[in-house]
C-alpha cells in the first residue's frame, strides 16, 4: 500500500512541475522506480520555461530536456513499428481470427463451467476483441450476451456501467448487478484501466464444447511436435 501511495504522490508532484530530482529526494525512491512511474508524465512547456529562469535548477533542466528527447525518440520508434505491424498483420482472414479468439479464450476464458462462454478482463480493447469474436466467428446473437462487472467500493456503479455500455455498444438491460469488492480502487490504481473488470457471458453448452475442443485440438496437435 505504501508503494501505491508513493506512486500517487510522485504523479501529483510531477503535475505540480517538480523535477525527477526533487521528487526522488522527497520520496526517497530509486531512479528506476521513479522513471517507471513517470514515464508518460513529461513536464509541460510552461513548466520547462519556469525551470529555465531558475539558474539554480539549470542542471535539472538539462536532465529534463534529455528525458524529453528520449521520450520523443521512443514514441517515434514505436509509431513506426506500429505502422509496419498494422500493415503486415491486418486485416486477417476469418480462420486466423477464429484461431486468435481461441488462443485468447485459452488464456483468459472460463473453462470450468460446462455451459458458459465467459471471459473477464480490465482492458477494454481485449473485451471488444472478444465481443467481435463472439459476434463474427461464433455467430452469437448480440442481445443474448450478458455483462458482468467487478468494481471497487469507491467506484461509481452507474458511471462504470454506462462506460462499458457505451464502449461495447450493449444495452444496459444486458448488465447484471455489478459485484463490488470491499477494497478501494485508489489503492491499486497501478493495475488495470480504471474501469474495473468487465466480463461477457453467453450460455450455450454445445457452443462451449466447440470452443474447448477446438482449443484441445490445437494444443494436442502442436504438443506432439516438440
Amino acid at each position: 500500500m505504501a508503494r501505491v501511495i508513493d506512486r500517487r504522490k510522485a504523479i501529483f508532484f510531477r503535475k505540480q512541475g517538480m523535477t525527477y530530482g526533487e521528487i526522488k529526494k522527497r520520496l526517497r525512491v530509486s531512479k528506476s522506480t521513479l522513471s517507471e512511474w513517470l514515464r508518460d508524465e513529461p513536464l509541460t512547456n510552461d513548466q520547462m520555461v519556469s525551470l529555465a529562469v531558475n539558474k539554480k535548477k539549470s542542471r535539472e533542466l538539462a536532465v529534463e530536456k534529455t528525458r524529453i528527447v528520449k521520450l520523443n525518440k521512443r514514441q517515434a520508434r514505436l509509431s513506426q513499428i506500429y505502422s509496419q505491424e498494422k500493415k503486415r498483420l491486418v486485416p486477417i482472414d476469418l480462420k486466423s481470427l477464429e484461431i486468435a479468439g481461441l488462443f485468447l479464450y485459452w488464456g483468459e476464458g472460463n473453462k470450468r463451467t460446462p455451459t458458459s462462454i465467459a471471459l473477464n478482463n480490465t482492458d477494454p480493447m481485449v473485451v471488444k476483441f472478444y465481443l467481435y469474436w463472439l459476434l463474427k466467428i461464433l455467430k452469437v446473437p448480440k442481445e443474448r450476451i450478458h455483462v458482468s462487472l467487478h468494481l471497487y467500493s469507491d467506484m461509481d456503479r452507474e458511471k462504470e456501467m454506462l462506460y462499458w455500455s457505451t464502449t461495447l455498444k450493449l444495452s444496459l438491460t444486458q448488465f447484471q448487478k455489478p459485484y463490488v469488492k470491499k477494497s478501494l480502487r485508489m489503492m491499486v490504481d497501478h493495475k488495470g484501466y480504471g474501469h474495473g473488470t468487465c466480463g461477457l457471458i453467453f450460455n450455450n453448452a454445445r457452443l462451449k464444447e466447440r470452443v474447448l475442443l477446438g482449443i484441445k485440438a490445437i494444443a494436442e496437435y502442436y504438443a506432439t511436435r516438440i
